[in-house]
């Protein structure tokens, strides 16, 4: 995986502008990891492929991440501050052959939700539907007594353990952030999305550097790849001229 220019990101937020939060993710990853299939990055576990785009976060605007929050008690505003590593763990080794689950007399080969998985489990009706497509996809064996059944078979409580397995094989696909209102006090979880966190950056990003390019072209009749390949720094430096 490798960082991305500045008229690489704005070319990946151009295609991605009105797509659903998977495509914006797996285009991000495609410009990143050009040596990989689109394939291969739609095959990689959720945790995976969320453990990379922290890491492209972290290369494209820093370690620290700020935002907004709402408590759920009283709704009072809150901002809070962290950075990735706080909240990035070790992803799953993406060559395993597969995990593996016994409980009572069941027994089932599986592997790890991705991002295809999740494509098509969203066509789903309801969550009911949404977990049996997921079951459907990701146990590649099921057995009980040593005897193959299929895996819509699979009673409540096995599919209980199958669901806590797959978060504790890969703990990077469920971020969850420990929250306190300094209001009322109270305590909660939020769940942290670095998808679309990520593209609300790039989106407020490239609206920015547009604006950049703009003032800098009008003033200079620069084209708009130099004014990109320039430092941040050095444009910085120009727009000030600019002003004056």
């Amino acid at each position: 995986m490798q960082p991305l220019s500045a008229s690489e990101l704005l070319r990946v937020w151009e295609e991605g502008q009105g797509e659903p939060p998977y495509r914006q993710a797996l285009l991000l990853l495609a410009a990143a990891c050009p040596g990989e299939s689109p394939e291969e990055i739609l095959g990689l576990s959720i945790g995976s492929r969320d453990s990379r785009l922290l890491t492209l976060r972290e290369w494209t605007f820093g370690p620290e991440l700020t935002s907004l929050t709402a408590c759920p008690v009283c709704g009072e505003r809150l901002e809070f501050s962290l950075n990735v590593s706080d909240i990035r763990v070790s992803a799953p080794d993406t060559r395993s052959p597969g995990l593996h689950l016994a409980l009572d007399d069941y027994s089932l080969d599986f592997r790890l939700p991705n991002t295809g998985d999740l494509i098509e489990a969203g066509r789903s009706p309801n969550l009911e539907q949404i977990h049996r497509v997921l079951i459907g996809r990701c146990v590649r064996d099921a057995r009980r007594h040593d005897e193959p059944m299929t895996a819509e078979r699979l009673p409540p409580q096995v599919v209980e353990a199958l669901a806590s397995r797959m978060a504790e094989a890969d703990p990077q696909a469920d971020t969850r952030l420990a929250l306190s209102c300094p209001g009322c006090g109270h305590y909660w979880q939020a769940l942290f999305d670095i998808v679309s966190f990520f593209w609300g950056e790039i989106q407020a990003w490239a609206l920015r550097i547009l604006r950049e390019v703009h003032l800098l072209a009008s003033a200079y009749g620069w084209h708009e790849a130099d004014i990109l390949a320039m430092s941040p720094m050095r444009r910085r430096i120009y727009l000030g001229m600019v002003a004056v």
